[in-house]
């Protein structure tokens, strides 16, 4: 847990008055955490009851690491006993966020802090703009799936979005170091868990919503539900939408605060392209927006969904008043994501790329991407993940036959499941002809989609993306597609 220098203090009566309860612990508190591998001398512990266990279940490990008092509900109460004092509210989830901006000062109010969420794009689309930040000069931080940035400081990220404790303490680490722009994804599985509370946006963008976590939100309306909680004044008065995506569309007609519309082609939207030009790089573009302003320059990612991913970047850099003409600037310069459609060069005479996609969307739109630009062959290796959403595994698995010329079935992370039975469920009603094979060892997978690349084909390994670990049966085991997509070209070299 990234914590600030800054001495922070508060009284149990302080916090008991802020959250509306009577309380006679006479003590004071120098930090608060929920997670009891976090705590630290002095600390405030929350014990929230999770899925499989209740955090007042590591009240001895808390209490040794000198957590002073305990928040939590009557069982986590249960539990703790004697053993530290508690404080006993019905539902202490609820108020984590609450009161950690309340301890740190609310941190989120001292800066321009924008919140980006959707299926896919997050990671691009604030990666993009983040960048369009520092071109104009201005100190940055970044929070998402391929970790967190507090200016040039670069630390590895646990989840997409931190547990309302850490965003609090890294926000507040934020203000402490004069970051003044913080651009940060919000996923769905936050939203639900709250870990955004007492937190306030300046603006907040939705790229798009397509299949996935069905196996946590049950279905896509529920799904949608989740997403659309970031559009409530309670975080943000103004939100940026994608309206080409139908869910973007019905949430831009929808919301009770002020909307601002993005469209790729539809020319009505407050934001859209005028032109786009494709180039041996990427694509010219020429972007409208607001009041009839106009931002030219040239892009160098591909894909369209790299397109609307710019086009939420440059519409809120717009917003917080960055100039047009750094704007535009900035757009040549721009690099992708860490495993989006990255890159792996030593020499050899076909492209070769690693991507994040996961997801039946995501597997389409890239090979569809590919598919424009490649020459040659498109050999494609994908696996799903195990204990998560079996419902798009078949979707994956035909989306990646039609998309590509030879289909590499493969491993991501089985996690506890059976890596035979996710390559089944994936190949399920398939018609696997000679243009497809199926591995199960991922490096093995990846070996034989070099070894059958010739020149002008590409070989894109999909999933994992910028991810260093594979979890197989309980263990992580160190597997980085980057690492073996350059160790299986140098091996045939």
């Amino acid at each position: 847990m990234i914590r600030p220098v800054s001495d922070y203090v508060k009284s149990v009566s302080e916090l008991a008055n802020f959250i509306g309860i009577q309380s006679d612990l006479k003590l004071d508190f120098t930090g608060i955490t929920s997670d009891s591998r976090s705590v630290a001398s002095g600390d405030l512990f929350v014990a929230l009851p999770g899925s499989n266990s209740h955090g007042a279940q590591y009240i001895d490990k808390v209490k040794a690491s000198g957590a002073v008092a305990v928040i939590t509900d009557e069982a986590g109460a249960t539990l703790v006993g004697e053993k530290l004092p508690a404080i006993v509210i019905s539902n202490p989830r609820r108020i984590l966020g609450d009161i950690c901006s309340w301890f740190y000062g609310s941190p989120s109010s001292s800066m321009q802090l924008i919140g980006i969420t959707g299926t896919n794009g997050k990671t691009t689309t604030t990666t993009i703009l983040n960048q369009i930040l520092k071109s104009a000069g201005k100190s940055t931080g970044l929070i998402g799936t391929i970790g967190i940035e507090i200016g040039p400081e670069k630390i590895m990220a646990n989840y997409t979005t931190p547990e309302a404790s850490e965003l609090q303490s890294l926000l507040a680490t934020m203000r402490e170091r004069h970051i003044a722009y913080v651009s940060m994804e919000v996923s769905s599985h936050a939203l639900e868990a709250l870990r955004i509370a007492g937190t306030k946006f300046n603006v907040v963008g939705f790229t798009n919503l397509t299949q996935d976590h069905l196996d946590f939100h049950g279905d896509m309306p529920s799904y949608f539900a989740a997403k659309s909680k970031l559009f409530a004044s309670e975080y943000s008065d103004l939100g940026f939408v994608n309206i080409d995506d139908a869910y973007g569309k019905k949430l831009y007609e929808a919301s009770n605060i002020s909307m601002t519309s993005l469209s790729r082609e539809n020319r009505g939207a407050q934001w859209h392209f005028e032109r786009i030009e494709s180039t041996s790089r990427g694509y010219s573009v020429a972007i409208r927006g607001i009041g009839g302003i106009l931002i030219e320059g040239d892009f160098n990612l591909i894909g369209d969904h790299n397109l609307d991913n710019l086009l939420m970047a440059v519409a809120i850099a717009t917003q917080l008043e960055i100039d047009p003409l750094v704007i535009g600037n900035s757009l040549s310069h721009i690099t992708g994501a860490a495993g989006r459609l990255e890159r792996v060069e030593i020499g050899q005479k076909f492209l070769a790329l690693i991507d994040y996609a996961h997801t039946p969307d995501a597997v389409t739109r890239i090979l569809a991407t590919l598919r424009k630009s490649v020459s040659g062959r498109i050999i494609a290796v994908l696996g799903c993940g195990g204990d998560r959403d079996k419902a798009k595994r078949p979707i994956m698995g035909r989306e990646l036959l039609e998309g590509s010329d030879l289909a590499v079935f493969t491993s991501d992370n089985p996690r506890s499941e059976a890596p035979e039975r996710i390559l089944a469920e994936m190949t399920a009603g398939l018609k696997l002809r000679e243009n497809s094979v199926t591995l199960v060892d991922r490096r093995e997978a990846i070996a034989f989609a070099v070894a059958s690349a010739m020149p002008g084909d590409c070989v894109v390994v999909l999933g994992k993306g910028h991810e260093s670990g594979q979890e197989i049966s309980g263990r992580k085991f160190a597997f980085d597609d980057r690492i073996e997509l350059a160790r299986a070209i140098e091996e045939l070299a």
